[in-house]
């Protein structure tokens, strides 16, 4: 880091502590003490940084989990919290939807009836999730960009950092069981370790029925007001030195160094709260070319692609109670982004953002001209950036398809590319063939088990026909050229007949396949249908698309760290935050409700009564249980109602989160667990992008209603026993 900039960063941080909105902002726990700590208690927070965050004592932060899956740890796919200190973890629905489905058959139907292990011998393992507790965070800036200086080639800049990150987690690792990560913030500007010891023993618990736990499915998704209970339970096992350990029987539950006490309080209009989590991915410094390219070319073409896949989709799960379970992850993925890039579209544009972008850099502009030396380091750097987006957006398009509708468009396509590394081995490998054709049989089973071939031959041809339709022959690959001309169009018939000739049409034609696979047979491999178009979406993205676009968007990248520095030099009074990279943030605000637009003001919370007002048993996604009905005429809420006596079930706040934040505990004051963050108002989900106070919510599951279905609905009353429950 130059000294130039460390000044820059310096006095943005010690500005933190004077003008930071309670909030905007995605804040590294580490840096709470120096610079946030005070404007957190003029907000209400009762406790100190240390609370939070400390190395030497157990704190809050030893509580909070990070969930990843073997392989890639590090990037945590959502949050979850401990609730008592035998290891149970409280996560979002959403979140466990992927291990509550593959423990789910037409039998025992978890996703519809819900499932609760009444006994630690009933809990269900879960293969390939691990939980994460960040045990330290150091700033590693000097020695990552030690000997990088201003002139050198991006290539050579990257090698060298590349070099010390090893070398710094090499060093960080040694002589213990821990894992460390080095990433970048600040555009690469600065750079920061956090050393994590990953749990490998997650077991399912408990789940509510998808009717509680997905209730309002993806209408209500990204919607507020919320009713939906999105919360599932695991349990972190360790081994018997409380170490991590992989699966075995007589691993024995986790005794951590910090559990959240559970408060019965509630939330009130303007209530101090705090999120703690692992905010995947923001981009709030991003250029008016970026929002262009994002609004008018990638997301509407994105959009358009999975809104016909969702249609397919829902058309064949709505026809068959099969169909629905194989198809309801991944509907629920398919929907998940589909739905968020509409609102940010639509968020940006009732900004004005693009102006607001462009109004900024014409500042810069004159600022960067405004000296010989400010003229050295930054004129021109957004004239170069404006070029390079212009270059990049057909490939961004091109890349998009091959993506969206090609790799994705149907999974088939995505399988078949496992196998290429099957197919290039010769008689001398033979060696190797057995390992790889074990590893494709277990992709398989996995495959398989959520696999409807109808289905599959109408996202097929139906996104080939997007694809065709939207993309140049210059971006198209060979083979969907082939399927044009030899079928006239008909992308249908095509897929009819390359199913009748595919070895992965089903199950049982891979298994025979694959055991009897012998390096001879990989020509038979190299005919099949799909895996010949697999291979050639794969060779043109391989040589034609990525090597082009990534080589501009280094350029991009390039420009974007200096123009990052650049910014925060020309605006000393400008508080700045790093974007989200999936690392521990800490995120603060208040409990509040917003107006949606004219004359649409919404409240802070919802209750149950809200569920049955919504009641309608001829639509999946909003029948109540019987049960949920009756608890709600008998009035029988226990200790959880709120002070009117209704039963609260999610809440709206001011908390600065994205994904990655979902089942992040929500804290009141007194650092005490009200909630579960799962979602965003759709209004605001353009937070990602430009956050706006008024607007942008964070929509947590309230942790009442939580042990209201624990206790009332499922009778899984034992469980509260376990955690630390105040009034």
């Amino acid at each position: 880091m130059t000294r130039k900039f460390k000044l820059i960063l310096l006095v943005a941080i010690l500005l933190i502590g004077s003008n930071v909105r309670a909030d905007e902002g995605m804040w590294i726990p580490m840096l709470l003490k120096k610079y946030n700590i005070e404007d957190m208690q003029k907000a209400g927070f009762k406790l100190t940084a240390e609370d939070i965050y400390e190395v030497n004592q157990a704190c809050l932060k030893d509580a909070v989990v990070g969930l990843g899956r073997e392989g890639r740890p590090f990037r945590h796919f959502c949050t979850g919290e401990l609730v008592s200190d035998e290891g149970l973890m409280i996560t979002n629905h959403h979140c466990g939807y992927g291990a509550i489905q593959s423990h789910s058959t037409l039998e025992r139907d978890y996703l519809k009836d819900g499932f609760w292990a009444m006994s630690r011998e009933e809990e269900l393992a879960n293969e390939g999730i691990t939980a994460s507790f960040l045990i330290r965070m150091a700033d590693v800036t000097d020695k990552v960009l030690d000997g990088v200086t201003e002139d050198m080639k991006e290539a050579d800049r990257q090698k060298l950092i590349k070099k010390h990150i090893k070398a710094i987690v090499e060093d960080a690792e040694k002589d213990t069981h821990y894992r460390a990560s080095v990433k970048a913030y600040f555009n690469g500007n600065q750079y920061f370790m956090a050393v994590y010891e990953i749990f490998k023993d997650v077991r399912l618990v408990g789940a509510p029925p998808s009717a509680i736990g997905k209730f309002g499915g993806d209408t209500d998704n990204w919607m507020w007001p919320r009713h939906t209970g999105d919360f599932s339970m695991f349990r972190i096992y360790a081994g018997k030195d409380n170490k991590p350990a992989s699966y075995a029987k007589d691993n024995v539950p986790l005794k951590p160094k910090q559990s959240f006490k559970i408060s019965l309080k509630g939330v009130n209009q303007d209530d101090f709260t705090m999120v703690f989590g692992y905010p995947g991915t923001t981009t709030e410094y991003l250029t008016s070319y970026a929002l262009k390219m994002m609004t008018e070319v990638d997301n509407p073409h994105k959009i358009k692609i999975r809104t016909k896949k969702l249609d397919l989709m829902r058309a064949d799960m709505d026809a068959s109670p099969l169909v629905r379970i194989q198809y309801s992850a991944k509907y629920a993925g398919v929907a998940n982004s589909w739905k968020r890039w509409q609102g940010e579209i639509k968020g940006l544009k009732r900004l004005n953002a693009i102006e607001k972008k462009e109004a900024l850099e014409a500042k810069f502009e004159e600022w960067a001209n405004s000296t010989p030396e400010l003229k050295k380091k930054y004129a021109g750097i957004l004239s170069k950036m404006k070029a390079y987006y212009a270059e990049v957006t057909p490939l961004s398009l091109a890349r998009d398809y091959a993506m969206e509708a090609g790799f994705r468009g149907a999974e088939t396509v995505g399988l078949a590319g496992k196998f290429k590394n099957l197919s290039t081995f010769k008689k001398e490998d033979a060696d190797k063939v057995q390992p790889e054709v074990e590893k494709l049989k277990k992709d398989a089973v996995k495959f398989y088990k959520n696999f409807n071939l109808p289905t599959e031959k109408k996202l097929l041809a139906a996104t080939l026909k997007m694809y065709n339709d939207n993309i140049s022959d210059e971006f198209l690959p060979e083979e969907i050229k082939n399927i044009k001309l030899k079928y006239k169009g008909d992308f249908e018939a095509y897929a009819e007949k390359a199913f009748a000739k595919s070895i992965f049409a089903n199950q049982e034609k891979l298994e025979q396949f694959l055991n009897n696979y012998k390096p001879s047979q990989a020509k038979k491999l190299s005919k099949d249908p799909v895996f010949v178009l697999s291979n050639s979406i794969s060779f043109l993205y391989g040589s034609k698309i990525a090597p082009a676009y990534g080589k501009i968007m280094n350029q991009i990248d390039k420009l974007q760290r200096t123009y990052m520095a650049g910014l925060m030099e020309m605006q000393p009074e400008k508080v700045f935050y790093p974007d989200a990279n999936s690392t521990f943030r800490v995120h603060y605000g208040k409990v509040s409700g917003y107006k949606a637009r004219n004359a649409v003001q919404y409240e802070h919370y919802t209750t149950l009564e809200g569920i049955i007002e919504k009641d309608n048993p001829e639509i999946f996604d909003y029948d109540v249980p019987q049960k949920l009905r009756d608890l709600y005429k008998s009035k029988d809420f226990g200790d959880y109602a709120n002070e009117k006596g209704e039963m609260p079930v999610c809440f709206a706040a001011t908390n600065h989160t994205t994904g990655g934040n979902s089942g992040s505990p929500v804290l009141n004051a007194n650092g005490e667990l009200i909630g579960l963050n799962f979602d965003r108002a759709w209004e605001g989900v353009m937070s990602d992008l430009m956050y706006d106070p008024e607007i942008c919510r964070n929509v947590s599951l309230d942790i009442r209603y939580v042990l209201f279905i624990v206790d009332k609905f499922a009778g899984a009353g034992y469980l509260l026993d376990e955690m630390n429950i105040v009034k």
